[in-house]
């Protein structure tokens, strides 16, 4: 070990001291200062007299926090002192993130301080022993739980879950799968140690057969068909119909727009029908509320809505996938692209959730939102990009929404209605039979237009006022009637 500055991390094995290796032992004995990152490991009693990093647990908000403070202070001990030594739980080259950090350390990659990582017994060669598993042979992945539902994406398996350290952990993991495993898995918990146990367990006792910590870790042999394999069926489905169906080879973008709206308008009625039984109202002529039907029958009504549901978004995301192919083969961008491109977005949009800003509320959240928009798009006004062919009252609506964001004071719930009020009134009061249908004086046609403008939009900002988009609304009025309609002639 030279003199200069100097980190050599080493691992302390899987379990206790009888697993270190006599060259993390001969360190840890040696001259130079130890640090621990954490003294919560069985073998962590061989570093007597060893700092630790275990306040930065406490201190810090998130892991990432942690690793990166443990970072700076091994750096800037080394600097300040020569060769430090570095312990960590089972092998620093294993799931290690302190490790990582450490490589790309400005002062390391330029050479100023010196790294090496020393081999170490990991908790895999204890894990693969107690399952009896050729990690080789049988094609496993490592994954960290707390990034499941990602990394495990598309994956069939086996699986070796690390870091399964609480039960809310575990619970995140069994729920980020939609579909169960095919066999039972196994936790692994303890292992090298005399508490050790290995339990074979259904996925949806996972989080309730033992009390994980930081020794805990998951086999799963094999999950059900992933949801990423079912997007690329669909992928290589619509790739075929544009090689082989005549109407799909004539499509473009534009032919296929009247089909996008109709498919939107379709998935927006499903939602309708669905919100209708979830609130437990009949839906039928009479309107909402009218017809008490039996638990049976809403049982019925509720399973076929939601099968609509499903069918409808299906078409929906037909579109999007049809789409994605016609610029695929005009090498403009891809599904991936598209998929990266509002996956990126949603991170940058939500700097209260991945970043350092404070947002409490909804509003909050859209102010942050709105303002985040404006700057990347470059535009002059958040009304730039609200598409001028809208509906007239998504339209209304959507103005109100956007000036809220920006701070706008918009009328409240009762000013809105007196509003309304108001409006209706001075309509009422017209003699109908008198007005003029064309002058444009007082009281002519565009006069009258304006009034029922003012009225609409007055009904618009109620609708806000109530957390109702009147859009949806009119549609659903506008479908009770057309049933009315029909149910008489």
């Amino acid at each position: 070990m030279t003199g200069g500055p100097r980190v050599d991390v080493v691992g302390l094995g899987p379990a206790g001291p009888d697993l270190l290796t006599s060259a993390t032992r001969a360190l840890l004995d040696g001259p130079a200062p130890v640090f621990l990152r954490t003294t919560r490991h069985p073998a962590a009693v061989v570093a007597e007299g060893a700092r630790s990093f275990d306040h930065h647990y406490e201190a810090a908000e998130t892991f990432d926090d942690v690793y990166r403070a443990i970072v700076a202070d091994l750096v800037a001990a080394a600097v300040a002192s020569g060769p430090v030594v570095y312990a960590v739980p089972g092998s620093p080259s294993v799931a290690e993130r302190t490790v990582l950090l450490l490589a790309e350390h400005p002062r390391v990659v330029s050479g100023e301080v010196a790294l090496e990582v020393h081999a170490s017994v990991s908790f895999l060669d204890l894990a693969f022993a107690r399952l009896g598993v050729d990690p080789v042979a049988s094609g496993v992945r490592l994954v960290d739980a707390e990034q499941f539902a990602v990394d495990a994406a598309g994956e069939r398996g086996p699986l070796l879950v690390a870091q399964c350290w609480s039960r809310q952990v575990l619970s995140d993991v069994k729920l980020s799968v939609e579909v169960p495993p095919e066999a039972d898995v196994v936790v692994l918990h303890h292992l090298g140690l005399p508490d050790e146990r290995v339990v074979e367990v259904a996925w949806a006792d996972l989080d309730r057969t033992i009390e994980p910590d930081h020794l805990t870790s998951l086999w799963v042999p094999r999950l059900a068909e992933p949801v990423a394999a079912e997007l690329v069926a669909l992928a290589e489905l619509v790739r075929t119909l544009r090689e082989r169906c005549p109407w799909d080879r004539r499509q473009t973008h534009a032919s296929l727009g009247r089909h996008l709206l109709e498919e939107s308008y379709e998935v927006l009625e499903a939602i309708d029908a669905l919100a209708a039984v979830d609130a437990g109202l009949g839906i039928g002529a009479d309107g909402p509320g009218a017809v008490d039907l039996e638990a049976s029958a809403v049982a019925d009504r509720e399973a076929s809505a939601v099968a609509d549901l499903e069918e409808e978004l299906g078409d929906l995301l037909f579109q999007v996938y049809f789409h994605a192919t016609l610029a695929a083969e005009e090498g403009r961008f891809t599904l991936a692209d598209v998929a990266r491109g509002v996956h990126d977005k949603l991170v940058s949009r939500h700097p209260h959730v991945f970043g350092g800003v404070s947002a409490e509320t909804a509003d909050d959240v859209a102010t942050n939102w709105e303002a985040l928009k404006k700057a990347e798009k470059g535009r002059a006004s958040v009304t730039e990009g609200i598409p001028a062919a809208l509906p007239a009252l998504a339209l209304a609506a959507k103005l109100q929404r956007k000036a809220a964001a920006i701070g706008m004071v918009l009328p409240g719930l009762v000013d809105e209605a007196d509003r309304v009020a108001a409006a209706a009134a001075a309509l009422g009061r017209r003699d109908s039979g008198t007005v003029d249908d064309v002058a444009d004086g007082e009281g002519g046609a565009r006069a009258r237009a304006d009034e029922v403008g003012e009225l609409l939009f007055a009904a618009v900002g109620l609708s806000r006022a109530l957390g109702v988009d009147p859009e949806t609304a009119l549609l659903s009025r506008a479908g009770g009637f057309r049933a009315e309609v029909e149910a008489r002639g």
